[in-house]
C-alpha cells in the first residue's frame, strides 16, 4: 500500500485547452491569479489560439507531458462554423470506415451516447466572446471542460482571503461561472477541473493570513483550508447550477515520471517534485493530501445528495509504467476509508487519461497505431478497478498540413475512434468500469502557430476535427462515419 509505505519517506523531499490555439493545443491559461502552469516530463495545461489545448508530452511513439512555460493566448478567430463539405482535399478512400457521410443531421455526441460516452470539448474565458467556437461547441458536444477557469488558481481570490474572519479560504466566481452558465442554457454538461493540482498552485494558500511574504502554516490549518476549498467549491457549482458539473477531477498529475520525482520504493510514484521543485500540497498538507482531497470530495458530494462522479486525472496514462503507478494508487484511494460496517469506502470512481498522442513537437512518432492498442490496454487495467475511465484531453498531434499526412491524420483519429465505439460493448471491460467520456483538447488547427509557441509542441498546428475556421475537417467525418455505423 502507497500510503503505509509514504510513512517511511517523511524526511525524503517532498507533483489548457481550448482549442485556443486552433492547432490542438492544451493549455492552461491561467486567468486570474497564480503563476503560470509549467511542468517537467508532466503536463501544464494551456490554450493559445483559437481552439486546443495541451499537456506536453515528449515520447515519439508514447506522450509524455513536458511543459516549460506558461503558455499564453490569442483570441480565436470569429468565422462561424459550417457544416459543408471537408476542408481537406485527399481523395475519399475506397474503404467504408474513411468516408464522408452523407448525413450528419444528428449531433456527434448522441451518436457516441449509443455506445456509452459523452462526446466533449474544452472551452475558456477568451472563447467566451467568440461566438463562432461556442456554436462549433454547442452544435456537436454533450459536455464541455473549462480549460482553466475552474482550477484553484483562478478561484482563488487573496483580497477576499484576507477578509474572511473565520481564517478560510475566499473564492471569486466569475469567469467560471459565465462558462457553466452558459453550459446550462445549451444542455451542455461540464467536467470540473480541477480542485487540487501542485502545477501553477498559488503559494500564499499556504502561508499566514494569506500573505505573499508570511510564514507557511502548519499542516492542520492547511487541511482545514483545503477541506473547506473542496467542499465550496463543488457546493456553489451543484447549488448555483445543478446537476451541470457532473464530475471532477480531484487531482490532477500527482504521479511523477522520474526516479528524481518520488519517494524510491513508493509503488503509487506520488510526485514530490516539480520541475525540481517541492510539490506544495505533499510538504505543506502532508503525503496523504490526495487521499484526503478525495475523502473532502466524498463527503460534500453525499452530503448534497449529488451525481457527481469524482476522478483522478493524469498525462501518460497508457505509458505501463506511469499507468501501473496510478493503479496502485486508485486502489490505496478506494481503500482509505471504510464505511460503517467496515467495508472499504470507495472515494475514487473514475480515471481520466489526458490524451496527447504522438510526437513532441516532430511528426515522428505521430499516428502510430501501436498508441491506440496501448490506450486499450490502459482503459481495460483502469476498469478492472471498477472505475470509469475518460479520454480528458485528446490532441492527435500531427505537425504537416499536406494532404497525404492530413488524410493519415483523419484515419488514425477514426481508427481511435473505432476502438473506444467497441470497447464498452465487446466483453473486454469490467462488468463495472466502462468508458463513459471522449474530450477533444486538440478541436482546431492553426496553421499559423510558430513553433516556438508552446501550443505549437503540445498540440501540432494540424491536430484538429475542426479547422482554423472552426469547419468540420476529414477527422471529424470520418469519427463521424464511425459511429453513426454498427
Amino acid at each position: 500500500m502507497c500510503l503505509q509505505n509514504m510513512k517511511r519517506f517523511t524526511s525524503i523531499a517532498l507533483s489548457a485547452c481550448l482549442c485556443l490555439a486552433l492547432a490542438g493545443c492544451k493549455t492552461d491559461d491561467k486567468t486570474t491569479t497564480a503563476a503560470a502552469e509549467t511542468t517537467t516530463v508532466a503536463t501544464a495545461e494551456t490554450t493559445t489560439a483559437p481552439a486546443v489545448t495541451t499537456e506536453a508530452t515528449t515520447a515519439s511513439v508514447t506522450t509524455t507531458e513536458t511543459t516549460t512555460a506558461a503558455p499564453t493566448t490569442a483570441a480565436p478567430t470569429t468565422a462561424a462554423p459550417t457544416t459543408a463539405a471537408p476542408t481537406t482535399a485527399a481523395p475519399i478512400p475506397e474503404d467504408p470506415m474513411y468516408k464522408i457521410p452523407e448525413d450528419t443531421s444528428v449531433k456527434i455526441s448522441d451518436l457516441a451516447s449509443k455506445y456509452g460516452f459523452t462526446f466533449g470539448g474544452c472551452i475558456g474565458n477568451g472563447e467566451m466572446n467568440n461566438a463562432g467556437y461556442k456554436s462549433m461547441i454547442a452544435d456537436n458536444f454533450a459536455s464541455v471542460t473549462a480549460t482553466n477557469e475552474l482550477k484553484a488558481y483562478s478561484l482563488l481570490n487573496q483580497a477576499e482571503s484576507k477578509k474572511n474572519a473565520d481564517g478560510m479560504p475566499g473564492m471569486y466566481f466569475g469567469n467560471a461561472d459565465k462558462i457553466v452558465k452558459w453550459a446550462q442554457e445549451n444542455g451542455i454538461g461540464v467536467r470540473g477541473h480541477v480542485l487540487v493540482w501542485d502545477a501553477y498552485m498559488t503559494d500564499w494558500f499556504f502561508r499566514e493570513g494569506y500573505d505573499s511574504k508570511g510564514e507557511y502554516v502548519d499542516a492542520e490549518t492547511m487541511k482545514k483550508r483545503l477541506e473547506y476549498y473542496i467542499d465550496a467549491v463543488i457546493t456553489h457549482f451543484e447549488t448555483e447550477f445543478p446537476g451541470v458539473v457532473y464530475c471532477w477531477d480531484v487531482v490532477n498529475e500527482a504521479v511523477g515520471d522520474s526516479a528524481s520525482e518520488y519517494a524510491a520504493g513508493d509503488p503509487c510514484h506520488i510526485r514530490t517534485k516539480r520541475n525540481g521543485d517541492d510539490n506544495i500540497f505533499y510538504t505543506k498538507v502532508g503525503e496523504d493530501y490526495i487521499y484526503l482531497s478525495f475523502l473532502y470530495a466524498r463527503n460534500t458530494v453525499e452530503k448534497l445528495g449529488a451525481n457527481i462522479k469524482l476522478f483522478y486525472n493524469d498525462y501518460n496514462t497508457f505509458m505501463s509504467a506511469k499507468r501501473n503507478a496510478i493503479i496502485e494508487l486508485v486502489k490505496n484511494i478506494n481503500s482509505y476509508a471504510k464505511n460503517a460496517d467496515g467495508t472499504d469506502r470507495k472515494l475514487c470512481d473514475g480515471v481520466g487519461m489526458q490524451g496527447y498522442i504522438g510526437g513532441y513537437g516532430t511528426q515522428s512518432g505521430c499516428m502510430n497505431k501501436g498508441d491506440i492498442e496501448n490506450i486499450r490496454l490502459a482503459i481495460v487495467k483502469y476498469a478492472e478497478l471498477d472505475v470509469e475511465v475518460h479520454m480528458t484531453e485528446v490532441a492527435v498531434r500531427n505537425y504537416n498540413g499536406d494532404e497525404e499526412t492530413v488524410e493519415k491524420h483523419a484515419r488514425f483519429y477514426a481508427d481511435l475512434m473505432n476502438m473506444l465505439k467497441d470497447i464498452n460493448g465487446d466483453g473486454t471491460l469490467s462488468a463495472h468500469g466502462k468508458f463513459t467520456n471522449f474530450t477533444s483538447w486538440g478541436l482546431c488547427d492553426n496553421p499559423k502557430l510558430p513553433k516556438n509557441n508552446y501550443s505549437y509542441k503540445m498540440n501540432g498546428p494540424y491536430c484538429g476535427l475542426f479547422n482554423e475556421k472552426y469547419e468540420r475537417k476529414n477527422s471529424f467525418y470520418y469519427v463521424y462515419n464511425v459511429l453513426q455505423n454498427d
